[in-house]
C-alpha cells in the first residue's frame, strides 16, 4: 500500500469564452484558492461563488477537498464558468459515479460560444460604418 494515496492531486482544465481555469483537487477540508487569493477575494459577486460551488454542493464534496486554481483571460462570468467546469471534471476524475448528478445539471457541457471577430469593412462584427448618400 502506498503511503501517498492521501496527497494525491486531480488536474483538470476547463474553459469558457476566452477564460482558461486550470484546477488542482487535493483531499482537504474545502478551502478554495483562486491565484493564491481566497475565492471571496477573488470573485467579489455572490452569484460567482455560488456558481462555483454548485458541483461541489450537489456532490457532496465542499468540505471533502482543497482546491486550487490558476485562472487566465476573460471577465469574471466566464472565469466563473470556466472553474465550474474544471471542478466538474476534476470530481468525475475521483469518482465516475458523480457523472450522472453532474451531467443532468449540464455542468459538463462546455459551452462553445464565443466573441464573434470584427469584420474588416465594417465597425465590429455586425455592424456596419453608416452610410451616407451625398
Amino acid at each position: 500500500m502506498n503511503k501517498n494515496t492521501d496527497t494525491t492531486q486531480y488536474n483538470t482544465v476547463g474553459r469558457r469564452k476566452e477564460a482558461i481555469a486550470q484546477v488542482w483537487l487535493t483531499p482537504g477540508e474545502g478551502k478554495i484558492f483562486v491565484n493564491k487569493a481566497p475565492l471571496e477575494k477573488y470573485f467579489l459577486q455572490e452569484i460567482h461563488r455560488i456558481m462555483i460551488k454548485i458541483p461541489l454542493e450537489l456532490t457532496d464534496s465542499l468540505e471533502k477537498y482543497d482546491i486550487s486554481v490558476r485562472i487566465r483571460g476573460g471577465g469574471f462570468s466566464g472565469q466563473a464558468e470556466a472553474l465550474s467546469l474544471a471542478i466538474s471534471r476534476a470530481l468525475i476524475l475521483i469518482d465516475p459515479a458523480l457523472r450522472p448528478i453532474l451531467k443532468k445539471e449540464g455542468l459538463l457541457r462546455r459551452d462553445p460560444r464565443m466573441k464573434e471577430r470584427k469584420k474588416y469593412g465594417q465597425k465590429g462584427a455586425r455592424k456596419r460604418f453608416q452610410w451616407t448618400k451625398r
